[in-house]
């Protein structure tokens, strides 16, 4: 009995750290085509996101730093994310090719205003089916580990 409570517990913790399910429907076409010209429009690694994060210096990768990250990603992150294969938000493997550390950083720590206002965010928010990433209260300490965790994994 008390395992089929943990396994419980556990399910429903990973649905609802996932984010806010709730949707005002399906996203429209004319919707999606909008969002899919503002990211063709946009380099984006170039586009360093929106939130606390303007620069972030890079050199070579410091190993604590991606072992502390994958501690933080394997805690927070992976009920909603895997590294080499689509889940409930998109694979991570080679995410530091496609985006820059500062977007990764802000998408980390600011979810809410990233898919509001980022059009990659936005776009991400339309392929995923309106399921926005939570918002794990990550510091920017935290958020950087991660950040150096993905660097390991291209």
């Amino acid at each position: 009995m008390k395992f089929k409570v943990i396994i419980l517990l556990t399910v429903a913790l990973a649905w609802f750290s996932c984010g806010d399910k709730k949707s005002d429907g399906p996203v429209t076409e004319p919707a999606k085509e909008e969002v899919k010209k503002e990211v063709a429009d946009a380099d984006p690694m170039s586009n360093k996101g929106i939130g606390p994060i303007s620069s972030v210096t890079m050199g070579e990768i410091d190993a604590d730093l991606a072992a502390a990250g994958e501690v933080e990603f394997k805690a927070k992150c992976t009920a909603c994310h895997k590294i080499s294969k689509r889940h409930i938000g998109p694979a991570l493997k080679g995410v530091t090719e496609r985006r820059s550390p500062e977007w990764i950083m802000n998408m980390i720590l600011n979810p809410e205003e990233m898919v509001q206002k980022d059009p990659i965010a936005k776009q991400l928010l339309v392929e995923y089916n309106g399921a926005p990433m939570a918002n794990q209260n990550l510091t920017e300490d935290e958020a950087r580990a991660i950040l150096e965790y993905f660097r390991t994994k291209n």
